[in-house]
């Protein structure tokens, strides 16, 4: 009885121990989390509420030089993030001292954002003196259904953008490419089957993010079936939910099981889901989808907000208005800075507001807080031509 006594007793306290060794290891990254909002809480008691509306704004600067304009911008109000077009493009020396200076200027960990997708969506190829590596259309790299050289292909992207200092890319394209007529995706997409676009998308977003771009999946709730090019007009989605969750919701599944940190939304009406022709972007009953049934949590970013399926149909005032009120956090490209901050300022609430900046400043702290420049070297490197030569050869 005694010996049965004695090895329960050690059986009893092994497994206390075991308990107890878990709950330390669960523990830790508790507190970390902790700190983490703590800090924000304080960030954000010293931000005004200009400041707070500010964050969630992308802009756009059509210049490569820093000027006394955007440094007082950047010191009075410290815009979420900025997007480069070909206009901040020219020699690598110009581009890369621009994003130094943006963010050396920023009171906070700033996003510089890009179209870098492949094919004929490659900003890094306006640099006038140095050329990078071509990427060839992502529906390309899909024929091969490789997921090593899907992510090895994202490491080329993000080793190259990180060379101009850009630390989020608005890619991968994750439309499944359904429609014939669609010019607009087209050959951006990694092709008509749902789950090799998943798996190639998801493989080459990690090839980004495990080197320190983060990819912005894109274009919710799914751009493949439509025939107009957003940028003109509004594409009309004629699709009930069952087809969509079957067929496009199905990429921006496995994003978020692979915890996708920014999804962009999409002008495109769904009449099935809104009864009208509002576009996904304005939508709170489309954003909820994302949401809710697809349990996403990170950051919406809006498509550019200068695009005519919006400027067409709503004022600038219903465009930010709508937008945050549907659940986007970021607002990229509005038009003017000094608008947008007075609309939101007018016509959201600011609990409204410090819902989506905790998020943004959470992201920013998270991921854009270190540095992740590198040099000019990995720009058309021939290890990365190596690379990219298997997608086409």
């Amino acid at each position: 009885m005694v010996k049965k006594f004695f090895i329960e007793l050690f059986v009893f306290l092994t497994v206390i121990a075991l308990v107890g060794c878990t709950d330390k290891k669960v523990s830790k990254p508790k507190k970390i989390e902790k700190v983490k909002e703590d800090k924000i809480t304080t960030i954000m008691k010293d931000m005004s509420l200009e400041e707070k509306i500010a964050q969630m704004l992308i802009l756009v600067y059509k210049s490569d030089t820093m000027d006394d304009d955007l440094i007082s911008l950047l010191q009075e109000t410290s815009p979420g993030g900025f997007i480069l077009m070909k206009e901040n493009i020219t020699t690598y020396e110009k581009t890369r001292k621009f994003t130094d200076d943006l963010k050396r200027n920023s009171k906070h960990p700033l996003i510089i954002s890009i179209d870098q997708e492949g094919g004929n969506v490659q900003r890094l190829n306006n640099l006038s003196d140095v050329k990078p590596t071509n990427i060839p259309f992502m529906y390309d790299l899909g024929q091969k259904k490789d997921t090593n050289l899907a992510y090895d292909t994202g490491k080329v992207m993000a080793l190259e953008l990180r060379s101009i200092g850009v630390n989020v890319d608005f890619a991968p394209d994750i439309d499944v490419y359904s429609n014939p007529n669609n010019t607009v995706i087209g050959r951006r997409s990694f092709g008509s089957d749902a789950e090799v676009v998943s798996m190639m998308a998801t493989s080459l977003a990690k090839g980004l993010e495990d080197n320190k771009v983060v990819p912005a999946y894109k274009h919710f709730p799914g751009h493949g079936d439509t025939d107009v090019d957003s940028h003109v007009s509004l594409p009309i989605l004629n699709k009930g939910y069952d087809d969509l969750d079957s067929l496009d919701f199905v990429p921006f599944k496995k994003a978020v099981e692979e915890k996708a940190k920014m999804i962009m939304v999409g002008h495109i009406a769904v009449p099935s889901i809104t009864s009208d022709n509002t576009p996904a972007s304005l939508s709170k009953q489309i954003i909820d989808i994302l949401k809710n049934d697809l349990n996403y949590d990170g950051l919406i970013v809006t498509d550019a907000l200068n695009m005519g399926a919006l400027t067409e149909n709503y004022t600038n005032e219903e465009i930010y208005t709508r937008a945050i009120e549907a659940g986007c956090d970021l607002l990229l490209m509005p038009s003017s800075s000094k608008e947008a901050t007075e609309i939101i300022k007018n016509n959201i609430s600011e609990e409204r507001i410090d819902e989506s900046v905790r998020k943004i400043l959470k992201f920013k702290y998270d991921y854009l807080e270190e540095d992740n420049s590198v040099d000019s070297s990995y720009l058309g490197s021939e290890e990365h031509k190596n690379i990219i030569s298997k997608i086409t050869g």
